[in-house]
């Protein structure tokens, strides 16, 4: 897991514009909205990069590189990860959460499942 900082590319009374992905090709934006307490993921992907935007909320996050220990990172709003390919990962909801995903690789759509494995031994 890789915590991405960006910046604010222009910014004047009307609001500020902000870069948050440039030079990637995205297969898919997914919108994702949970309950607390809630648990998603307990899976890897082989192929998908995988960008997480936090629109609001606060979010327990277990990554696991194979071979690895776990690490847990907490997530809030603004907050923005990228996980790589071959890292397993667990969400909860701490609170209510909406989230963006931006994915590289067969992750969207009809091709959701083709390039997701859950764990037999889960995060959370």
């Amino acid at each position: 897991m890789k915590k991405i900082n960006y910046k604010t590319n222009f910014s004047d009374q009307r609001g500020e514009i902000i870069d948050m992905l440039e030079n990637e090709k995205i297969n898919a934006v997914t919108l994702i909205e949970s309950n607390k307490k809630s648990i998603r993921g307990n899976h890897y992907h082989k192929k998908t990069w995988q960008w997480n935007y936090i629109l609001n909320g606060r979010i327990k996050l277990i990554t696991q590189r194979f071979g690895k220990k776990k690490t847990v990172h907490l997530l809030k709003k603004g907050d923005f990860i990228l996980l790589g390919p071959m890292e397993k990962h667990a969400f909860y909801g701490l609170s209510d959460y909406s989230m963006l995903v931006f994915t590289k690789g067969p992750r969207g759509g009809k091709e959701y499942e083709n390039d997701t494995f859950r764990l037999k031994k889960k995060l959370l």
